[in-house]
């Protein structure tokens, strides 16, 4: 090996390890918004509620920080832990569905796509679900859909506030009727928490689609979304080759949906917690308002009209 080989290696064997090091150090230190491409350090990303310093673009966040994002520390009592999904149809696809949903278990920690429980939210107690879509895309099986309900029933026996954090591609194909069945059982639920006179807040998260859309996403008395999230029933691609024709680029976004009156308000996740406490304070009788409020009046108005 001849003297300029041997620096050339030397060179390259350097530049390798620290490449390796550099890698080391970053691995979960840092995070690439998806969006713009810029790095941010993972803590100041969680302290601003994973949503991107640089460009606003909201990551997705799993169940358990939504709900340290949202509830007030050391006042969450979880609901329904216990249920699990089973395999009733003994469906298979690529692999057996009972195969499929040990997976999940063991690689999110949870039973199945939804976290149910109460609460307080800026001291206001409220009852609240958060779906993860990490969970097979945050889709709604029985589990999910008879967690749901017994939230609502359980919000309606305690005259509490009702929030739901949507997040789903839709009903759990795996499971067939079985999914489709819970659409209408927890939009039954609602209804007797309405008639009730009770508030009832669906917040709409990336990405909420499917049957979750045509179901108790879009039967709240106010509906919330966050910035630049996909909002819709049958997918982009399926809609185009139905009408044969392109859509615009901001078809099925959060923004388009509100002009259309879909959608009441569009709120960063920052002011989320706020917004929803001012809103639940808002309807909650014979409640102080004044120094609690800082929403425009005029927009709360017409929310509270409509």
């Amino acid at each position: 090996m001849s003297l300029f080989d041997w620096f050339a290696n030397r060179k390259k064997t350097g530049s390798m390890a620290q490449e390796r090091q550099e890698r080391d150090i970053a691995e979960g230190l840092w995070t690439k918004c998806p969006e713009c491409g810029v790095l941010t350090y993972t803590k100041d990303l969680l302290s601003n509620q994973l949503v991107c310093i640089e460009c606003g673009h909201h990551m997705r966040v799993d169940s358990d920080e939504r709900i340290r994002q949202l509830i007030d520390a050391k006042t969450w009592m979880p609901m329904d832990e216990h249920l699990a999904p089973v395999d009733a149809l003994k469906f298979r696809d690529r692999k057996p569905y009972s195969d499929r949903l040990r997976e999940y278990q063991e690689k999110t920690g949870f039973a199945d796509a939804v976290q149910t429980g109460l609460g307080k939210m800026d001291g206001l107690p409220v009852a609240l679900g958060v779906m993860d879509f990490q969970f097979m895309g945050g889709s709604m099986g029985s589990v999910v859909g008879e967690k749901l309900t017994r939230l609502a029933e359980k919000a309606t026996r305690e005259r509490l506030p009702l929030v739901i954090i949507c997040a789903s591609g839709g009903a759990r194909m795996q499971e067939g009727m079985l999914s489709l069945m819970q659409m209408a059982k927890i939009s039954g639920a609602l209804e007797r928490h309405r008639q009730e006179r009770l508030l009832y807040i669906p917040v709409l998260t990336h990405p909420t689609t499917g049957g979750v859309t045509a179901s108790f996403a879009m039967l709240g008395d106010l509906i919330i979304s966050e910035p630049n999230a996909t909002i819709g029933f049958a997918g982009r691609r399926v809609i185009e080759q139905t009408l044969r024709e392109k859509l615009p680029e901001e078809f099925q976004t959060a923004e388009d949906l509100q002009s259309h009156g879909f959608v009441d308000l569009i709120v960063p996740r920052t002011q989320l917690k706020k917004t929803l406490a001012q809103l639940i304070c808002l309807h909650q009788p014979q409640s102080p308002l004044s120094h609690r409020l800082s929403l425009p009046q005029m927009e709360l108005s017409n929310m509270v009209s409509q």
